[in-house]
């Protein structure tokens, strides 16, 4: 069933103190997990980080100001996540201000592959999006061949896999190029999604670096305010600090940090 993470501040942090260092960081939790309500056990199946970089790109000088631009990088694998030395090295040389990570547990005739693990990447709405999908569609694939349907054969043919996230990937970014807000579109693509799929769970993670998307439908997520104003929200509190904040089923979440130690913007509501 996946666990995942996103990230949105205004002070730099590495993916480390996020993704590998806490006691139940998400690569605690790509082993042992602590509530995967019957969707497997151990989220084996690959693993992605996308994060926001910013670059300089002009000249900086004593008289004038450095002009700078945001990169979103990403990573992914195929294998587990503590299998990837090399990830765990860069993890803690890499500093970033908003990131989206996943740990991957397959459903049952899904591919494993490096393309079928969140966080999947693309352009919609004058911003640049990073995706997560924790859950499952069930009846997959019939049950969403008339949504499916509604998107151009191209979107079709270009799914990065054939799975039910890429799928609610395509869905969602359609909605937030066509000039939906993102929560909307995030809560519309959930409704649609119930309604041709009753049961499904669908815990949908979006972020583009100013904010973060999120929804809960029958599995776990909670979210931490930090004091310098940044928001994490998770499908697993990273420690047992009292400050996580379980998130209601049923709920769409809309994360933006604070600027000068103002505390992050959190809204909860009811999808």
């Amino acid at each position: 069933m996946c666990r995942h993470l996103a990230h949105v501040g205004p002070t730099p942090v590495t993916l480390a103190s996020l993704l590998t260092e806490p006691p139940h960081s998400l690569l605690v939790q790509s082993y042992a997990p602590a509530d995967m309500r019957g969707g497997g056990t151990v989220n084996a199946d690959g693993f992605g980080a996308g994060w926001l970089r910013h670059v300089s790109t002009s000249r900086c000088s004593s008289t004038s100001k450095c002009s700078r631009a945001a990169e979103l990088h990403l990573y992914r694998r195929d294998d587990p996540m503590w299998t990837d030395a090399s990830f765990l090295d860069l993890a803690r040389a890499v500093e970033t201000t908003a990131l989206v990570a996943a740990v991957r547990s397959a459903t049952v005739g899904m591919p494993v592959s490096t393309a079928a693990c969140a966080p999947f990447r693309g352009e919609a709405g004058g911003s640049t999006w990073l995706f997560s999908h924790n859950g499952v569609v069930r009846g997959w694939p019939h049950s969403m061949a008339d949504l499916a349907a509604t998107l151009p054969a191209l979107e079709l043919l270009t799914l990065e896999a054939a799975t039910d996230s890429a799928l609610l990937w395509a869905l969602l970014r359609a909605r937030i190029a066509a000039g939906k807000d993102p929560a909307d579109a995030g809560d519309g693509v959930v409704t649609d999604a119930l309604a041709a799929a009753p049961g499904s769970r669908l815990n949908l993670l979006l972020g583009d670096g100013e904010q973060v998307v999120a929804t809960a439908v029958d599995h776990a997520l909670s979210y931490r305010a930090w004091p310098d104003g940044a928001v994490t929200v998770a499908s697993e509190p990273l420690d047992d600090d009292p400050a996580w904040t379980p998130v209601p089923d049923g709920s769409l979440l809309v994360a933006r940090p604070g600027e000068g130690h103002d505390p992050p913007s959190v809204t909860v509501a009811a999808l």
